[in-house]
């Protein structure tokens, strides 16, 4: 039971980061804007979470610090792509480049140092049940505010009228500015909300999932991020679904001793990529659907009108 309990935590702790960087790109992506930069905002926020955190001794300022470095080169981004109308795959590429090299860079002084333990909930009476006690009342706030995150974006997207704006944008950037609306500050504020989240769920691993920096730590999350909003055929619960179905194929590589599986540590440490492929394949296979549930005008160039 105590392994059952340890590989549900595990998964909670794997999917937290994917739930605030897929969340945020999904909403990005609703907008009409395609950000294939969300690999380099989440190792920018990692070291910066990882930095804040080492520098002040304080959570929170990693976390703010965090937020504003995913938030900044997204700005950058925002910059590049609606104002100066730069080209959003080659842009989106770009930017990871940078934010990898970036990050290495910055991080080599923090090299071979670990961040202290992030503080959990603790609910005396409620923490202590058998199996419910740690997975529902013992997780760390970050795991709470994911799952606040995604239903507050679920109901900002479908219950309110500045969803409604997003929606409508992504759908028909030209349709949407000639009855008035500001299309290019919607996407500035959606491109900010998502480089926001990209950073938190970067300082997730840096400061609570790996508590130590590690060149390159996101290993690909980002990638993993961008294929889940596809999956969920953007959607917020169901990117949280995805998150936690990548979040479980990365946890069985780590105990897979432990469950019997004779499987060779090289092809278990594959899954969570090979995952991502077959999701975007069967994805790809049926591209009607795919037409029906993307936004209409994602990836497409504003060109405002007079």
């Amino acid at each position: 039971m105590d392994l059952i309990v340890n590989i549900v935590l595990g998964i909670i702790v794997a999917a937290t980061p994917l739930v605030f960087a897929s969340i945020g790109e999904l909403v990005v992506e609703k907008s009409g804007v395609l950000n294939l930069g969300v690999e380099g905002m989440m190792i920018i926020g990692a070291i910066a979470g990882f930095a804040g955190t080492i520098e002040t001794g304080s959570f929170m300022v990693g976390i703010l610090a965090a937020i504003i470095a995913g938030a900044a080169v997204a700005l950058l981004f925002a910059v590049l792509t609606q104002t100066l109308l730069a080209n959003q795959v080659a842009t989106g590429l770009a930017l990871t480049l940078f934010g990898l090299g970036l990050a290495a860079l910055i991080g080599q002084s923090y090299s071979g140092k670990s961040a202290p333990d992030f503080p959990k909930l603790n609910i005396p009476g409620l923490t202590d049940l058998p199996i419910i006690g740690p997975l529902i009342f013992g997780q760390d706030g970050l795991v709470y505010l994911s799952f606040a995150l995604v239903a507050g974006v679920a109901w900002v997207l479908t219950r309110t009228r500045t969803g409604l704006i997003i929606r409508a944008i992504g759908e028909n950037h030209d349709a949407a500015h000639a009855i008035g609306y500001p299309v290019v500050a919607y996407r500035y504020a959606t491109l900010l909300f998502g480089g926001a989240c990209a950073g938190l769920g970067g300082a997730y691993l840096s400061i609570v999932q790996t508590p130590l920096w590690v060149e390159n730590m996101t290993a690909g999350r980002g990638w993993i991020a961008l294929a889940l909003v596809v999956f969920a055929a953007w959607r917020p619960w169901r990117s949280l679904l995805g998150a936690y179905l990548f979040g479980g194929i990365t946890i069985i590589q780590l105990h897979s001793q432990a469950l019997g599986l004779q499987v060779e540590p090289q092809i278990l440490a594959m899954l969570p990529y090979l995952a991502t492929i077959i999701v975007l394949v069967l994805i790809s296979y049926d591209k009607a659907k795919a037409r029906l549930n993307a936004p209409a005008n994602l990836g497409k160039t504003f060109f405002a009108s007079t």
